[in-house]
């Protein structure tokens, strides 16, 4: 019997143990967690401020190189509380001389209007690009992306250089970040316009949605992005004409260009979507026999966007 009642008071003793034991333990839970959710917001926070301050210091320098850009024009600087409204204005091309040029120059007339366009680069090809198009005397399109390496900025000036329309095609490319909000994709938005700004001079009037204004991607409806740019006098330009490059099949070059070419005929307006990737050696071999077919055919000029130019877009 007391052997029993021994026993029974260690197992009292030991619930008593455990029960002061979860009782400490929930305490100091309790004690935790509020600082550790107040960690990760002060982080949040953090962060948040960091992404202000850059898009503040991007938008500062876009600001000063337009400033640099007018005065040595002879002009008054903008004020200094420049809206960013008011700072993108007009686009100078570079021409072949590497003297600006007016993007609102009238465009030629002709029954058929080609537009070769490039997304995605710069990349290793750009240069071979250029020199193909050099040869045949054409201007084309290139919707860039914000590459910071020196070889890629080398290559986003050699296309402004040879009087090629440098097209905005956002900085990052990554739908997930672009399309997440209205802040996030005029924040990168004004990365990509700065971009091209403070390496070539020029005021890019023209933009290339990722994956296109009909994408599937963005959560947002993309008529709200469309007003951002609408709002910025920026014009999107989607396609009507696919070489077919973009996807994860690497095309042969018959078939790339029969199908920049097929439909050349049904359209005033031919927006033709290509790849200016490293991926993408054979839209490099295609494009010679893709320019003499085009220009082959009767009434048809091959252009670069300009102001005048009919745009082509997926959603209305």
């Amino acid at each position: 019997m007391e052997n029993e009642r021994s026993f029974q008071g260690d197992a009292r003793r030991r619930r008593v143990r455990r029960l002061k034991r979860m009782i400490v333990l929930t305490a100091l839970m309790w004690m935790i967690l509020p600082v550790g959710l107040s960690i990760v917001l002060f982080g949040k926070v953090r962060a948040l401020n960091g992404q202000l301050v850059e898009t503040q210091g991007y938008l500062q320098r876009m600001e000063e190189a337009i400033a640099r850009q007018e005065q040595a024009a002879g002009e008054e600087p903008p004020p200094e509380q420049l809206s960013r409204k008011e700072v993108i204005v007009t686009a100078p091309v570079a021409g072949a001389d590497g003297q600006s040029e007016d993007v609102s120059a009238v465009e030629p007339e002709a029954a058929h209007k080609v537009y070769l366009t490039f997304d995605d680069g710069p990349s290793k090809y750009t240069e071979e690009i250029l020199d193909i198009l050099d040869i045949y005397d054409v201007k084309a399109t290139f919707f860039v992306l914000g590459k910071e390496n020196e070889y890629s900025i080398e290559m986003l000036k050699e296309i402004a250089e040879r009087g090629h329309t440098v097209g905005m095609h956002s900085y990052s490319h990554k739908y997930a970040d672009v399309y997440r909000s209205v802040d996030d994709f005029s924040a990168d938005f004004y990365k990509i316009y700065s971009y091209i700004l403070e390496n070539t001079g020029i005021q890019s009037i023209c933009y290339r949605f990722p994956g296109g204004s009909s994408n599937t991607i963005s959560d947002i409806d993309m008529h709200v992005f469309a007003d951002f740019l609408a709002e910025h006098e920026i014009e999107f330009y989607d396609w009507n004409v696919s070489s077919g490059d973009g996807g994860s099949v690497l095309l042969d070059v018959d078939t790339l260009v029969q199908n920049s070419t097929r439909d050349i005929a049904r359209h005033e307006t031919s927006i033709i979507l290509m790849h200016d990737a490293a991926s993408r050696s054979t839209t490099v071999e295609a494009l010679p026999q893709i320019i003499e077919s085009i220009l082959a055919m009767e009434d048809t000029v091959i252009l670069p966007i300009t102001e005048d130019t009919t745009p082509v877009h997926h959603i209305h």
